[in-house]
């Protein structure tokens, strides 16, 4: 006969184990989602954290060009000075956008998500 009880048996142990691998899967794949946005997280909060702190460098290292200029070619115009230097950081910026800011962006992202 085709169908015993041993088959029919192994049969059931094989759906269970099925059944169980498939569970397992989703688990892993739940657990590989939570690392990765946790990464993703962790990064943003520590580029944030950088920027504020590179940020505030500016402010004090631009103050203190700004005045030590002053005093030899007047407060007004060293003020100018460092406004002209940030506006042609900005437009370098805007210029190299992609191979600066984007692809290693991209590429770093991509990295966290496919380890």
């Amino acid at each position: 006969m085709f169908s015993s009880d041993r088959n029919i048996e192994t049969i059931g142990q094989l759906v269970r184990l099925i059944k169980h691998s498939i569970g397992l899967q989703g688990e892993y794949l739940k657990l590989d989602i939570m690392d990765k946005t946790v990464r993703i997280i962790t990064a943003l909060l520590l580029f944030a954290v950088l920027t504020l702190i590179v940020i505030a460098i500016l402010v004090f290292l631009s103050m203190s060009a700004a005045l030590a200029m002053g005093e030899a070619i007047g407060y007004p115009a060293a003020f100018g000075i460092i406004a002209a230097f940030y506006i042609v950081v900005f437009i370098l910026f805007l210029a190299f956008r992609k191979s600066w800011i984007e692809r290693p962006l991209i590429r770093f992202i991509t990295s966290l998500l496919m380890e």
